[in-house]
């Protein structure tokens, strides 16, 4: 197959879910399946997935969306980096709404005459510095394996441009680890994982070994119903044969081998450090701290933060929807106080957010 359409064919997808239904049913048990990526989340509640598949069988989503999953005290102190005189604040727009401690957030300072700046690319924020030598430009770096080389090339090319104004408030994370952590959590007794394609064309298979290990099913996964409903497939085959691997379902974006320049320029720039994960807590090794050598660059080195009393908001449930422990429409906050239109987390506010999903596509259903 070349083109989009024939990845969205109702009887390809439809052949595909019968076959998932034969699977199912032969292995004989409830079988727990979690897709972590949120661009998953939104093609299967897009194409209703979720209620095509035998009842035998649970999808959740997990922590796939990189703002969801962005701590609320890692949104204080971007927050606190943004209200700073002389401060040039550079985002990517998905961060603008999300509410820190008290619901302030990046669009209303920016409303208030704070300089909180939208960005396509990193690259933008290096532009801009240069251009205004009297700005202090904070880059918030958020995101997974995806986003990561482009933050670090940022930062090479800053430093080889001589761009002294420029810094990297660094809340990125590193996908294995939150898996380790939801493998490690018996409460989920997730069976098999759908694991993100965008990730995977820098990671590769190697990042996943240990689902396997784990006895648990993986399949890296594309973005259409028949990618989707393909990836479910495989998983259910691991399982049925109690062979476990790292399928490749998305073999048209995802080469075993990952892309291994982009690691290059990551490794270069960062290291491993401790992140804190929403609804995960603290997940060692599983954030990406820049290394001393570009500490020029570092924002958390370069400003002198206060100590900030974080809290979510009372009652939201983010955290447990991003591990999967309930479902969006199970928060008691959901579609009544928290909308697109007012959102009070995280994942009712981003395009890749579970509840923003569930709002759009599986409401009421």
């Amino acid at each position: 197959m070349k083109y989009i359409d024939e990845y969205r064919s109702p009887d390809l997808v439809r052949g595909l879910l019968d076959a998932v239904a034969i699977l199912a049913a032969g292995i004989g048990r409830d079988v727990s399946l979690m897709e972590i990526c949120g661009t998953h989340t939104h093609a299967v509640g897009r194409y209703g997935l979720r209620r095509l598949l035998p009842g035998t069988l649970r999808l959740v989503s997990g922590p796939g969306c990189p703002v969801c999953v962005t701590s609320i005290g890692d949104v204080d102190r971007a927050l606190h980096l943004a209200g700073l005189p002389g401060v040039t604040f550079a985002t990517f727009g998905d961060m603008l709404r999300v509410p820190g401690t008290g619901g302030e957030n990046l669009a209303r300072l920016r409303a208030a005459g704070k300089d909180v700046r939208v960005i396509a690319s990193p690259a933008d924020a290096v532009r801009f510095a240069e251009e205004n030598p009297a700005r202090q430009v904070v880059l918030l770096g958020i995101g997974f394996e995806t986003t990561a080389p482009t933050v670090a090339a940022a930062v090479l090319r800053a430093r080889e441009r001589g761009v002294g104004n420029l810094s990297v408030f660094s809340a990125h994370k590193t996908v294995p680890q939150a898996i380790r952590a939801l493998i490690a959590d018996r409460s989920l007794n997730i069976d098999g994982f759908l694991c993100p394609g965008h990730v995977s064309v820098i990671t590769g298979v190697e990042a996943y070994r240990m689902i396997p290990q784990a006895g648990r099913a993986a399949a890296i996964t594309g973005f259409e119903p028949a990618d989707i409903a393909e990836g479910v497939l495989l998983l259910l085959r691991q399982i049925a044969d109690g062979r476990f691997e790292v399928a490749i379902q998305y073999a048209r974006g995802v080469k075993a081998q990952g892309n291994a320049r982009a690691r290059e320029v990551m490794a270069e720039v960062f290291e491993p450090g401790d992140a804190e994960w929403r609804g995960l807590g603290v997940i060692p090794g599983s954030g990406l701290r820049i290394r001393r050598e570009f500490e020029a660059f570092d924002a958390l080195r370069r400003f002198t933060l206060p100590e900030i009393r974080s809290a979510e908001f009372r009652g939201c449930r983010c955290g447990d929807v991003l591990r999967g422990v309930m479902s969006p429409d199970q928060c008691g906050l959901f579609g009544e106080a928290c909308t697109p239109a007012s959102p009070l987390g995280p994942c009712m506010v981003s395009g890749e957010g579970t509840c923003a999903a569930y709002y759009k596509y599986e409401r009421g259903l």
